[in-house]
């Protein structure tokens, strides 16, 4: 969050908050709620509060189920929207894009391949 005023850091701290809130609460989309399990890692916020890029995980049983859950986080922009309108008092709700963070499946894979080269080794 470098570059980020001390005002941003902590409303992107309560869109992070409010939107896993929603996401275990109150979606009814069963793509979101299926097998995929959802976690918002990150919200990088302009400092004028407009705009919020907010960094999802996404781990389920397949691609095709991951690739939903995203799309149907992507469609229901305006509904978490519209929710953080109401929870938070802001004088803005930022616009919100969903972008995909692979971080974590990397970090999976990268542990994959060490345990695997650690039982050759064996």
């Amino acid at each position: 969050m470098k570059g980020m005023s001390r005002r941003a850091e902590r409303v992107s701290e309560l869109i992070r908050d409010e939107i896993s809130e929603l996401l275990r609460r109150q979606t009814r989309d069963p793509r979101l709620s299926g097998n995929s399990v959802i976690s918002i890692t990150q919200v990088e916020l302009t400092d004028d509060l407009r705009f919020a890029k907010v960094y999802v995980s996404i781990l389920g049983a397949s691609a095709e189920e991951n690739r939903e859950a995203f799309g149907s986080l992507v469609h229901a922009t305006g509904f978490f929207r519209h929710e953080l309108g109401q929870r938070l008092s802001l004088r803005y709700v930022p616009e919100i894009s969903f972008k995909l963070d692979t971080s974590i499946q990397q970090g999976d894979r990268i542990m994959q391949l060490l345990k695997e080269i650690e039982k050759k080794e064996e």
